[in-house]
């Protein structure tokens, strides 16, 4: 798919967001009531407001000497946008390791397995080995769920029984990936609330069980969050992080939301590179991150004169 096919998704997906984000105006409102105006936008589209005050500065600073019009506001909004995403731009890099072993978790629905499904068609798509580990032993329909992704694309699932030892699976999984010199390794895990402190506990068992293998394992925990949880969905990453030392972000159902812009509260806040963001079913709509590209996406909605 060509790059400017991706953008037209992305631009697509994140439409509902972007808006709420387009300034309407009749041509007779203020500077200061133009500016009200994105506030406002900026808020609904749950930035949140430390962050909102934050933007909301640099455009008064950037465009207090001027008398700006609607392509300036925007530009300067996209690019005052990219300068708090653009940190986060850091793709996931496989390096030479192998197996790289990847473990993923999130809160129920948040879309984990069917993101570990599109992942793993990307990385054979260019030519890497994967095996999955079907973590998710309290959920049988995961177990499944990954079991089909994985006779779809010839990818070797290893799974237990319903209610195992999660820690094991994925052990025996790592051992297996060793031997069989898989390039990839993606663990599922089970769902849990980032406040169910019993849960996370079991996350880390997961993770001290891999690193009884590989001492730098997991070499990526992948946080997944739906992005139409909003503000929530940086509260799980804030708990998330303080638990597992999360080393990336996944964020999905952006085209189901318009509450995007936590996009960007998350990155303001936490920092954390955005590996992949979600805009639709299909796997191409699973898209390594652009800090750029969703700036400009998010200032792209459609403004009315």
């Amino acid at each position: 798919m060509t790059e400017n096919n991706l953008f037209a998704r992305l631009k697509q997906g994140l439409a509902k967001t972007s808006g709420l984000m387009a300034h309407q105006s009749d041509n007779t409102e203020s500077f200061q009531q133009v500016l009200e105006s994105i506030e406002d936008g900026l808020l609904m589209a749950d930035i949140g407001i430390d962050t909102t005050e934050k933007i909301m500065q640099q455009l008064h600073t950037r465009l207090k000497s001027q008398t700006p019009n609607h392509d300036e506001i925007r530009q300067c909004l996209q690019q005052t946008l990219y300068e708090i995403l653009e940190p986060c731009n850091k793709p996931m890099l496989l390096g030479r390791i192998k197996p790289f072993s990847i473990l993923v978790v999130g809160v129920n629905g948040a879309g984990k397995t069917t993101t570990i499904g599109k992942l793993a068609k990307r990385f054979k798509k260019n030519r890497k080995s994967v095996m999955l580990a079907a973590g998710d032993t309290f959920r049988a329909a995961a177990v499944e769920q990954l079991t089909t992704w994985g006779e779809r694309n010839d990818i070797p699932v290893i799974s237990q029984t319903s209610g195992a030892d999660s820690a094991s699976v994925v052990y025996d999984a790592l051992t297996s990936a060793g031997a069989r010199a898989i390039d990839v390794l993606i663990a599922d895990t089970a769902g849990r609330l980032h406040t169910q402190n019993d849960l996370m506990s079991e996350l880390q068992k997961v993770k001290r069980a891999m690193q009884k293998i590989d001492n730098d394992a997991p070499h990526e925990t992948l946080l997944v969050l739906d992005a139409s949880m909003g503000q929530n969905a940086l509260r799980q990453a804030e708990q998330f992080h303080q638990a597992m030392n999360i080393t990336g972000l996944c964020i999905t159902k952006l085209d189901g939301t318009a509450k995007g812009g936590v996009v960007v509260a998350i990155a303001d806040k936490l920092g954390l590179p955005i590996r992949y963001v979600g805009v639709g079913e299909s796997t191409e709509d699973l898209q390594v991150f652009d800090a750029m590209q969703f700036a400009t996406a998010l200032c792209d909605g459609e403004y009315k004169a």
